[in-house]
This record gives structure tokens, sequence and C-alpha cells, in this order.
């Protein structure tokens, strides 16, 4: 039986959407990637799925060249399939909107489709937009397969609610001396929609999403990330916070930012802007704080869990060099200069993850 879904091809408006939304491959043959990561929580069951699509050099022709989707998906679980042909691969450099495929039959261009055409005519692979994430991903071997479908309310993007919207980096990501790029596309949204995870079918309704890229020439040697939109006690509260070492033209540099958009208002810290400090264990724990004239905001981030190995593009294709849990148990305070909490939450499904390497001890950053 086919699984249809009702889906919204429909963009959200450009006055809404991030900067770096759009395809920044410029057609040169230069070692180049381009990463998107969607997210999914569902607190009535206690999971969380994320999905994350690929492209390498899409030239084509190179060692490195085709592209990849994986998800996290139920109790941490993996899912892996490689779409080696870049000519399926699709993306608009204009907004947020790529698809990647094997179809039943070769007769449409690669390109954003209803969602119905799409589940009568892919046999697998994805498409998605600011408004809709859709696919099917079935292992040969274990027959394990995922399929779905939900179409997103964004909320936030990066900034303030109802103004332009931001570049996560600042405004020197639009300059090709920072690599790589990263850009938090939606920090918060709702999604309604279905996941069909080996049989077990997840229904929901206006659950937290969240939506992220990167792109580049270059990897990060090693860096962390937290995230989480579905805490406890605020339902209007998200939270997005990372460190990594990345390539400044010939050198490299340690960079942090810490990203809360809570009801409507955005809260920033980054190192033009504030004192940044973390401590994070090679796994298990991550500590940060973020310090500024106005604010003070703590994060912590645990699990005892064994967290899932996925895999992240580098100078030599997709490797297993970043570990993930996304049921990590989260802890966030932030306070005004003069010591009142303005907002005190936690959660049990939040996103905590170390990648690169070395990751032997501590990282320390005051």
């Amino acid at each position: 039986m086919k699984k249809h879904c009702f889906g919204n091809i429909s963009n959200t408006e450009k006055s809404w959407e991030t900067p770096h939304s759009g395809y920044h491959w410029d057609g040169s043959s230069r070692r180049f990637f381009e990463g998107w990561y969607y997210r999914v929580t569902l607190p009535q069951w206690g999971q969380s799925f994320a999905f994350m699509y690929s492209i390498d050099d899409p030239i084509a022709g190179k060692p490195h060249s085709g592209g990849a989707a994986q998800v996290l998906g139920q109790n941490e679980d993996y899912l892996y399939r490689i779409f080696p042909n870049v000519k399926t691969f699709w993306a608009s450099d204009k907004e947020l909107a790529l698809c990647h495929w094997k179809q039943r039959h070769l007769t449409l261009k690669p390109q954003i489709i209803q969602p119905n055409i799409f589940a009568e005519t892919v046999d697998q692979g994805y498409q998605a937009t600011a408004t809709l994430n859709q696919g099917y991903l079935e292992d040969p071997v274990t027959k394990n397969y995922c399929r779905w479908c939900y179409e997103i309310k964004p909320i936030d993007g990066w900034g303030n609610r109802f103004y332009p919207q931001e570049a996560t980096a600042g405004w020197l990501s639009f300059l090709p001396i920072f690599d790589p790029g990263w850009q938090v596309l939606m920090a918060h949204g709702l999604a309604t929609g279905y996941i069909d995870w080996n049989g077990k079918k997840y229904e929901f309704s206006d659950v937290p999403a969240y939506s992220e890229k990167n792109w580049g020439h270059s990897f990060p040697s090693k860096w962390f990330w937290i995230n989480c939109n579905s805490f406890e006690q605020e339902s209007d509260l998200a939270l997005t916070a990372a460190g990594g070492i990345r390539q400044v033209l010939n050198w490299q540099e340690s960079v942090g930012i810490i990203g809360l958009h809570y009801q409507g208002k955005f809260y920033q810290f980054t190192r033009e802007n504030s004192h940044l400090s973390w401590q994070i264990k090679p796994w298990g724990s991550w500590i940060m704080q973020g310090k500024n004239a106005d604010f003070v905001v703590k994060v912590e981030g645990k699990t005892k869990a064994l967290g899932t190995y996925v895999r992240v593009p580098t100078a030599d294709g997709l490797q297993f060099l970043c570990r993930d849990t996304v049921q990590g148990n989260l802890t966030l305070e932030l306070a005004n200069n003069e010591g009142k909490i303005l907002l005190k939450a936690n959660s049990c499904l939040g996103g905590l993850e170390i990648g690169g390497s070395p990751w032997d001890q501590d990282w320390i950053y005051n």
C-alpha cells in the first residue's frame, strides 16, 4: 500500500528565511561538501529522529563524488544509504530546497515534487524544503527502513522573531575566508506528519522541529554541539550552542556560540560580544557558559548513553567521526548581570555531540 502524506511544498516567505539557506556550490572542481540536518522531537514517545543529507564534490568524477542520507532513528538506531549519482541530486541556490533520489521510472528530473507523486515514483531518497521533509530509505541487507513525511511551520530562524534573520556566524560568514560555513536554518518550528520506522508508525502534530546546514572546502578538526527545543517547562524555547576549530585562511582558531530563542526574543553569546568558556569531556558531559554586558547563560548536558556514531564529511569523504545522542539530559539557566534568574529549564531530549579528533582528554576553553 502506498504511503501518502499531505505535505507542503511551498517555501516560507523570503523575509523569514535565514541567510545561507540556498545551495553554495559554485560549479568549480575544488573539493566541496554541503550538508543539511533536520530533526523532530517526539516528547510523547521520548524519541527524536534526525535526518542528515549531504553531497560531496557534485561536479562528478572525483574520488568522493556522491550523496548520502542518514537517519538517527528510534532508540538512536542508525540507517544509512548512499546516492552515488550526483546527477540525481538537486538544490536551489536561492532558497532551502533540495532532493536526491532513485526513481522507478526515470522520467522526472530532480526537483521538489508533490508528496503523493514522490511516494508513487521514488524508490529511495528524500526531498526537503523549509516547510517539508519527506523520504524513504531501506537497508538492502537487513531490510530495515524508514519512511517519513511531515510539514513544518517555522517559528524562529536565527534572530528576533518577526525581524530580518541573521547569519549564525555573523557578517563575516559571507566572506570566503572562514571555512566551513554553518547556519542554523530554523531554531524552532512545529512539525506535523508521520515517521514509519520499521513498521512502528509515529503520527504527530505540532511537535518541535529544527534544521541547520554546513558547507565548505575544508573540514573542522574538532567540534561539539548542544541543541534542544523540547524543554519540559517551556514550549517557546530553543537552544543551539557549539564550539569548534575552524580554518581561517592559513591558520586555525577556536570559535564558539550560544544562541537562545525565548518567547520571540533572541539572546546570542559569541566571541565578539561575550566571554565564552566551556569544558567538554571526551563523552558524557558538556558544560558551557556565556557572559556579556547584560546576561549570563549556563548550559549543562549529561548522558550515560553510549551514543551513536554518524558519518560526517571529511577530506577523505564521509567518515564515522561524530558521536551523537538525542536523548541527553540538559539544563539551562539565563540570568541578568545583576544575578536575577530569568529562565531555568531542563530536558531529557537534548541533542549532544562531539566530532573530529583528538578526544583523549577534556577540552577546556576560557
